[in-house]
């Protein structure tokens, strides 16, 4: 059991699992939402940003950097046609990063589900189970066992935006909670039918961290941001087994916690908006990365999406890199870092490019060139071997 505050109770041993053991403690992953928005487009990031068809030079780009591991999307919504399923689009992403020595985060569920699914429907778990075993057992036979799994990414922001806001599917508004636990039940269903075919999987449950702040003239509202704050558990928390007991939860699901953490993740609660970049009222990352270790104890950390835009982009990465560095120093067993996107993406809703890669993207002639962030990048570089070096309290690769 857990206590209120997150921690092993009295004479409760924590869970202790196996290191990921990430190489390189810097890694990147490519956007693959692909969501349908309220005008009823797929809001499918793989094609628009031509990752599909760049893929070789993206994976010989990552490798060039000293990346040796990547979260990529397995497109669900592609492969999964009127419940027949389709593998070739997931063999050809094995063997290109096998050709190219990259270990894969499978990314298999990033807000786009096929069309003739709802994820308020009782058919939805068993589809996504089904689809994810056929993925395990297809990556085994073609890479071995100990394959590494995102079954549904983000659960607690796919709650919100597709059930309590209507921003996308399935168009919920007012549900978030009701989507919140059928997305969990469905990953529990998921990583079983994972487990099946390959035993020795690994899981990160990849959700956003957050902190909400009362508006400076609305003190009156500082325990309902707290409130707010907390939901960011739930969803670990169901993944775990700590409480919604009939989910079938447990530690050995909830695995690797992959945190995901961008500037937007911090707020004036019912203002809208983010605070800014040295907003004096922005809680620290390393202790938001601490209060995830003191809630599951035992459990390795992995920041599995951090980034920003434009000019803010090196200074967001040196801030993030200082900040899990001052944890490591605490003992939070954080694993590494993935860096994402690595190629820009478009802005979901407005659709322009967001300056937010580390290669940013140029239409030439309807084909979207890549063009390096050299500040970045050298940023990237320096990170990178500050940890590879043990000179930031990291462990070495």
């Amino acid at each position: 059991m857990v206590g209120p505050a997150g921690l092993a109770l009295p004479g409760q041993a924590p869970l202790v699992r196996p290191l990921l053991a990430v190489p390189g403690f810097l890694f990147g992953g490519y956007e693959c939402s692909a969501q349908v928005d309220r005008s009823g487009a797929r809001r499918d990031m793989v094609a628009a940003t031509q990752h599909d068809r760049f893929r070789e030079e993206d994976y010989a780009a990552a490798r060039g950097i000293g990346m040796r591991v990547i979260r990529e999307g397995v497109p669900w919504h592609r492969m999964d046609r009127s419940a027949v399923l389709h593998m070739t689009p997931f063999e050809e992403l094995v063997d290109a990063t096998m050709r190219h020595g990259l270990t894969a985060i499978w990314d298999l569920f990033h807000y786009g589900y096929p069309d003739d699914l709802d994820p308020f429907g009782p058919d939805f778990g068993p589809r996504l189970a089904r689809y994810a075993g056929a993925i395990a057992r297809r990556r085994r036979q073609l890479a071995g066992p100990g394959g590494w799994y995102t079954p549904v990414n983000e659960p607690s922001f796919m709650a919100w935006a597709g059930g309590e806001v209507g921003w996308f599917t399935p168009f919920g508004t007012g549900r978030g909670y009701e989507l919140k636990m059928r997305l969990v039940r469905a990953a529990i269903e998921a990583m079983s039918a994972i487990r099946a075919e390959d035993p020795a999987a690994r899981f990160i449950n990849a959700d956003p961290v957050c902190h909400a702040v009362a508006p400076a003239d609305a003190p009156e509202l500082v325990d309902e941001a707290a409130a707010f704050t907390g939901y960011q558990w739930q969803a670990w928390d169901m993944l775990g087994g700590l409480g919604w007991h009939d989910f079938g939860g447990g530690p050995d699901l909830l695995d690797v916690i992959g945190v995901n953490y961008y500037l937007t993740g911090q707020w004036e609660h019912r203002r809208g908006g983010h605070l800014a970049f040295d907003d004096p009222r922005r809680r620290p990352f390393r202790e938001m990365l601490r209060d995830v270790a003191r809630r599951y104890p035992g459990h390795p950390i992995l920041v599995t999406e951090t980034g920003c835009w434009g000019e803010l982009r090196v200074p967001w990465l040196r801030m993030v890199c200082d900040e899990v560095a001052a944890a490591l120093a605490t003992g939070v067993p954080i694993e590494g870092i993935c860096l994402y996107p690595l190629v820009d993406m478009t802005e979901w809703h407005a659709g322009h490019w967001m300056r937010l890669g580390a290669w940013e993207v140029e239409d030439v002639e309807g084909s979207l060139e890549r063009r390096p962030c050299l500040p970045l990048l050298a940023e990237i570089e320096a990170q990178r071997r500050r940890f590879e070096a043990g000179t930031a309290v990291g462990r070495k690769a």
